[in-house]
């Protein structure tokens, strides 16, 4: 039945890796069925017969769905099916879309979209990975004009070895969670969390990456040449060069002026005119349509910027090529937040927000990659008036949450552990203007509340950006890249770190790769510029975390009891534990293995919460001293709980040390007394003595 069919295989570092193709989705343009491991995914790619209308851009859509059933689960939501895209399944899309997107060619307007459908996955084997490699292995095949392939590996680093792909366990004790794609000749793209890794370490790795890429590559290749498509002829959409010429003759010298500017406001204020102008002159030669006049001012705009920059190194601001724009670093700058940090770099500005929260306030995640939680969180919003525009607020689309994970992946290896500081952190970066490297400005922003709120990081992280202009074998790089230079330059290659290492890196790309001559000269330029960052700026602003919380932040202690205790310190229907929180005005969280996390605004209802939890927890011992509550009155003593459920008997001659006729003479019902346990019996009955008790502290007293 399927004539069709065919496997292909190879290895990957050490381990084989399938290709079929013929059997399943034979109307796509492309497909294939990839078994990595036991890790399966299917990916498709389809592109449309004809180009879209009225856009000046390719329309590709990247998508990396992840079932529930791939790890055997059922999804929790009432409808139970899968909803809305993770943000691990939105990052695991950008990862692939960002080495692919480039390669395709820039005069087409066909929409093209590539899915990933993880159907399996065992934890050791990446489903990334393989989505990566089998959509480059499917739009090779396909006929769908690309100029491919590439391929990718994650890297992990361990007692300084580099690894290539490595398993579960091995990336649970990594040093580096590196991602690199590359054709055969160069890096395309990288993507990367480290625990501050030096620059060196870094390279070695991502080359030691490209090696294994270019087998890859090369397997692909011979894969296209047996059963490869010819690919189809498109309607380009090439702007004329005749057109092209004219509009520069036209407005090229008014654009110029325009563009001579440090300030984003100025510069638009400037191009609009102009661009009407343009409008006007141009749109009837364009048959009406208005986004190829609009696309050829944008490559007026680039062709000026980059010619600035490659003859002239005239950047658009008049800074030097490896000159930061103007720097600023704020804290404690809105009331009542557990910590606040804003960071200003040119007309680029974020303002991070820290809240601290108990450990039960973690993300629960649901998703196929066995992460249950994470304690630390950083979101990044970007309103559509912090580049001067008007739309409604949908929510985070893509780039937001591809931005928040790179900062979070940036701070990650400095949060302290949870037994260090046993709080969930969550960080919200504002972006108030931007103007380019708003990620970078995040990443400054958020060690900057984090210190403000008294987290005690391991150290403070910066965050740089390095561009890139080409021009044939002519290639130069500038650091602190605005948003011209970004829009218009080759690359956006984004590096955190502290003084010590590299704690993240996103590369984004416009042409198809990198040598490692770029990527050393843009880790050395970014190393400089992030020291200048910390040293004369952030750490300026605040040297160190500071030593006490925000007195609006909950106080936190963590306590350790044996699993046994766990019920009674829950009680009979949670009564106990309720008791607890409601007396003391206190949260509290227990793991199954017998932690214990109290929280609250005062630390003193914390201790009293956790002395409670203790005597309930730990039996009492024969002269220690509780503070206790008076629940009954009898002729012959008082009762005093001092636990939840634990209670024993003052003697009325044990009251005080004169001589007591009647017990409401010294304490009433619901009075809190100090008491000393003397006496526990062989029936686990308690004898107390307030008169013990007094004596004690007056001794210790004296």
């Amino acid at each position: 039945m399927f004539e069709n069919f065919k496997v292909f295989e190879t290895e990957l570092a050490g381990t084989k890796i399938s290709f079929e193709v013929g059997k399943m989705c034979g109307l796509s343009n492309g497909s294939c069925l990839v078994r990595y491991g036991e890790t399966t995914v299917l990916v498709n790619v389809t592109a449309s017969k004809k180009p879209r209308e009225g856009i000046d851009f390719f329309p590709l859509s990247v998508d990396f769905e992840e079932k529930l059933y791939a790890v055997g689960k059922i999804p929790g939501s009432f409808l139970k099916r899968e909803g809305r895209a993770s943000d691990k399944a939105i990052l695991a899309s950008r990862l692939v879309d960002r080495p692919i997107r480039p390669l395709f060619p820039k005069d087409m307007r066909n929409d093209c979209t590539v899915v990933m459908t993880v159907l399996s996955t065992d934890m050791d084997h990446q489903p990334e990975i393989a989505g990566m490699i089998g959509t480059s292995f499917a739009l090779s095949i396909s006929d769908i004009p690309w100029n491919g392939p590439i391929a990718g590996v994650n890297v992990g680093l361990i007692d300084g070895e580099i690894i290539i792909n490595p398993n579960m366990a091995q990336r649970e004790v990594s040093d580096l969670n590196l991602t690199v794609a590359g054709t055969a000749d160069k890096v395309c793209m990288i993507e990367a969390g480290a625990n501050e890794v030096d620059d060196d370490t870094m390279l070695k790795a991502i080359m030691a990456g490209h090696e294994e890429i270019k087998k890859m590559v090369a397997f692909i290749s011979q894969v296209q040449k047996e059963i490869g498509k010819p690919k189809f002829e498109f309607e380009s959409m090439e702007i004329k060069p005749e057109l092209f010429e004219a509009v520069k003759e036209f407005a090229m010298d008014r654009v110029k002026v325009a563009l001579d500017t440090n300030d984003k406001t100025v510069r638009d204020e400037r191009l609009a005119p102009i661009i009407a102008d343009v409008h006007e002159k141009f749109d009837e030669l364009c048959d009406g349509n208005a986004a190829m006049v609009d696309e050829i001012m944008y490559k007026l705009q680039k062709y000026i910027v980059r010619r600035w920059l490659l003859d002239e190194q005239k950047r658009v601001d008049g800074r030097g090529m490896n000159e930061i724009r103007p720097l600023a670093a704020e804290v404690g700058i809105i009331p009542r937040v557990h910590g606040s940090g804003m960071f200003t770099r040119g007309q680029t500005q974020v303002l991070t927000i820290a809240t601290l929260g108990p450990i039960s306030s973690a993300q629960i995640l649901d998703g196929i990659d066995g992460a249950e939680s994470k304690r630390y969180m950083h979101q990044y919003n970007f309103p559509s008036y912090s580049v001067g525009e008007t739309r409604p607020s949908r929510g985070p689309g893509r780039r937001e949450i591809g931005h928040g994970a790179l900062a979070e992946r940036a701070l990650e290896p400095v949060i302290p552990s949870e037994s260090e500081f046993p709080y969930a952190l969550r960080l919200v970066s504002e972006v108030l203007s931007s103007n380019g490297s708003t990620s970078q400005g995040s990443i400054c922003g958020s060690t900057l509340a984090l210190m403000d709120a008294g987290v005690p990081i391991k150290a403070p992280v910066a965050g740089i950006s390095c561009g890139l202009i080409t021009e044939g074998d002519r290639w130069m790089t500038m650091v602190d890249i605005q948003g011209l230079e970004d829009f218009f330059g080759d690359m956006d290659f984004k590096v955190g770190g502290t003084h010590k290492g590299i704690t993240a890196i996103q590369m984004d790309l416009k042409i198809d790769g990198l040598t490692p001559e770029i990527i050393k000269e843009a880790f050395e330029k970014t190393r400089k510029a992030r020291l200048y960052i910390l040293d004369e700026i952030m750490l300026k602003a605040i040297p160190e975390p500071r030593a006490e919380l925000s007195k609006y932040a909950p106080k936190m202690m963590t306590i350790k009891i044996h699993p046994d205790k766990i019920r009674e310190v829950i009680g009979s229907g949670g009564k106990v534990i309720q008791k607890i929180c409601a007396d003391c005005n206190v949260k509290i969280d227990i793991d199954d293995d017998g932690k214990v996390f109290v929280s609250a605004v005062d630390i003193d209802d914390v201790k009293r919460a956790i002395s409670i939890i203790q005597t309930i927890a730990i039996d009492p011992e024969v002269g220690a001293i509780y503070k206790g509550r008076v629940t009954r009155i009898m002729n012959f003593g008082a009762f005093v709980e001092i636990a939840p459920g634990k209670e024993g008997l003052v003697h009325i001659s044990k009251l005080d040390n004169a001589r007591v006729e009647r017990v409401e003479d010294v304490v009433n019902v619901g009075d809190e007394v100090l008491v000393m346990v003397t006496e526990i019996d062989q029936q686990g009955r308690i004898n107390l003595s307030r008169k013990d008790a007094l004596a004690a502290i007056e001794a210790k007293n004296k």
